[in-house]
């Protein structure tokens, strides 16, 4: 797999999971400066012109 250009490391793709849902991946960068694991639980929340994920036991 080609290494990325600086700018282009954030744009994803969306994936289709099942019938009605959809996934993006995460670059593990900021996985891991999140501390985030696998199977981790988050809240999405919609907003003005796009979504916000955060951990679930954030406020």
């Amino acid at each position: 797999m080609a290494n990325k250009k600086a700018g282009e490391r954030g744009i994803r793709k969306l994936t289709k999971v099942g019938m009605k849902s959809f996934a993006v991946t995460i670059p593990i960068e900021m996985m891991r400066e999140l501390g985030w694991r696998e199977r981790q639980k988050v809240k999405v929340k919609r907003i003005k012109g796009g979504l916000v994920i955060r951990d679930w036991r954030s406020k």
